[in-house]
């Protein structure tokens, strides 16, 4: 089954320093088909104003990633942690028992991200964080795995959960396909350029659903940049 879920359907809230679309039910949107695609619980396609951010709030029991698209995100939370991650990248925040955190664009520019979230498989432990650099030249034409539940297997960062963060870059005309389990969930988006998924085809930004398939193809129709989970 391949789900396409138009970027312009998507639940729209505009705050003035973030803009924000909602691919699953959160805040004060609430769907009950769209509670989730498997483990993935939460996928927030965010642009952030210059000079602005989210101030502390906390969280528990969720594996948080954030993939920058362009800009950067500055982070701390309540365990010391500090650091910037820029276009390309990604971070990782375990909230385990709890954790509280700020994320702040102090950049000139806009920051657009992917915030995603899935449901760890134990509640409670200590929460950790961390980010990593990833070229995005590196996954030209591949899937290049960024965060897992496997990290030493999948050279990635961790997280607590039976789950795959991916990213890939094509041209228009290039392919690449993922060996996928048809018991389990996917959740890809593209941004930049249309594209075709095992011959379905949708635009950039649109959220795609996909479970059932045994292999994952996607073509560029335009130059793009994606991004996918796969998770029980």
């Amino acid at each position: 089954m391949i789900d396409i879920r138009p970027f312009a359907g998507l639940a729209h809230s505009d705050h003035g320093w973030l803009d924000t679309r909602f691919h699953f039910s959160f805040a004060d949107y609430h769907d009950p088909e769209r509670m989730g695609w498997g483990k993935i619980r939460v996928w927030n396609d965010d642009t952030i104003a210059p000079q602005s951010g989210f101030p502390p709030h906390s969280h528990a029991n969720m594996e948080i990633v954030t993939f920058v698209r362009t800009g950067a995100i500055t982070h701390k939370d309540s365990l010391g942690n500090t650091g910037r991650t820029g276009a390309g990248d990604v971070q990782v925040m375990s909230a385990g028992s709890g954790v509280a955190h700020a994320e702040y664009n102090v950049e000139s520019e806009d920051t657009t991200l992917f915030q995603i979230w899935i449901l760890p498989d134990q509640a409670g432990g200590e929460p950790g964080w961390g980010m990593r650099e990833f070229p995005r030249g590196e996954r030209a034409g591949r899937w290049e795995i960024v965060a897992s539940g496997e990290p030493e297997k999948d050279d990635a960062l961790p997280i607590r959960s039976d789950a795959r963060i991916l990213a890939a870059t094509l041209p228009a005309g290039d392919s690449v396909t993922y060996e996928a389990s048809p018991t389990r969930h996917q959740y890809l988006v593209a941004t930049g350029g249309r594209i075709r998924v095992n011959g379905v085809q949708a635009n950039a930004r649109d959220g795609i659903a996909i479970t059932g398939e045994e292999a994952i193809t996607v073509e560029a129709l335009e130059d793009c940049e994606l991004v996918m989970v796969d998770a029980r």
